[in-house]
């Protein structure tokens, strides 16, 4: 499966799968920065065109990573989308969104600086500011497209009603938000308006931080930094039940010859041409494990026994922590 998609009616057209490149930098403990460098040409070297990243990941240290393995590469081929408004401090902690008209264009400077690009193809807030309206915010964005600095806006873990209210201000190509098998509240009103207004889905967390990576074990010692230690569905009782929900998908997977993660990638592809599948891989290893999805094609009847091995709603705990859920304006 080589054809491209796109994203939404608007956006532009990528391959199959982007990579997410937020753990090459930060909040899953160290990582090897020539690793990461690797990692990434060799998702370019197979096609893969969307690379997203946020200035606030390693505050800025993970544009510079990108800049620094694109250089000698065509940058016409790379579709860079940034999310940008998280607030944070010198120690890593986090202190809200600002997605004011003013902070948007010195965001976006910075972002540029350290990229070296002179635009960002796909720029979304990282939240919803809940003291600016997504008007105003939109607006601002939409000037930045006439001014050449951005190519097209796109918004990240909104929910319906404002993802109509900034479709009304200027074309969205897509929204960013968690989908996986274990993952899918979007199904229920948000992916329907997203389809009904023409916008694509950049899906993450498809692997769910690793939990449905067929790697991860009841038994394994996270880093220092490494922020699932706080998610709910990698502590305690719910560990141990998603891991069973792991293992009934593995059951799948060994019947088709690929992995848990190529499974799980493959169900997200199956989903819509609409929907492209953000993979997190920070290793050359677990990038080819994820393109094999690619080649798994699921039949009706796979699809049949994957729901039934992780039924929807079948996870234990939330997304994140009491704390990071209310900011998710995708869960009100």
């Amino acid at each position: 499966m080589t054809d491209t998609r796109t994203l939404g009616l608007t956006g532009p057209r990528v391959f199959p799968l982007g990579l997410g490149l937020m753990g090459m930098s930060d909040l899953y403990g160290p990582a090897d920065e020539a690793e990461s460098i690797a990692t990434v040409h060799a998702a370019l070297d197979a096609g893969v065109t969307l690379l997203d990243t946020g200035d606030f990941y390693g505050m800025g240290r993970n544009e510079l990573l990108l800049r620094d393995a694109l250089k000698g590469r065509d940058r016409e081929k790379a579709v860079i989308s940034v999310k940008f408004g998280a607030l944070r401090d010198a120690a890593g902690g986090w202190h809200g969104v600002d997605t004011r008209p003013v902070a948007i264009k010195n965001f976006l400077a910075y972002s540029l600086n350290r990229l070296g690009t002179d635009y960002v193809d796909v720029y979304r807030p990282a939240r919803l500011d809940p003291n600016v309206p997504i008007e105003e915010t939109v607006g601002a964005l939409a000037d930045l497209v006439k001014a050449g600095y951005v190519r097209h806006i796109g918004l990240s873990e909104v929910g319906a009603d404002t993802l109509r209210r900034a479709a009304a201000v200027h074309p969205i190509s897509d929204l960013q938000i968690e989908y996986s098998l274990i993952s899918r509240g979007v199904e229920d009103e948000i992916l329907p308006v997203a389809r009904e207004l023409g916008i694509g889905i950049t899906a993450y967390g498809v692997l769910s931080r690793g939990l449905l990576s067929g790697h991860w074990s009841a038994d394994r010692q996270t880093p220092a930094g490494d922020f699932r230690t706080h998610l709910p569905r990698f502590g305690g009782d719910n560990l141990d039940r998603n891991l069973a929900l792991v293992e009934a998908l593995r059951e799948v997977g060994q019947d088709r010859g690929a992995s848990v993660a190529q499974i799980a990638v493959a169900w997200a592809l199956s989903r819509g041409g609409d929907i492209v599948p953000l993979v997190g891989a920070r290793t050359r290893q677990r990038l080819a494990e994820s393109l094999g999805a690619l080649e798994v094609g699921l039949t009706e009847a796979d699809l049949a026994r994957i729901e039934a091995a992780v039924p929807a709603g079948a996870a234990a705990g939330a997304r994140y922590d009491a704390f990071q859920m209310s900011h998710l304006d995708s869960e009100r």
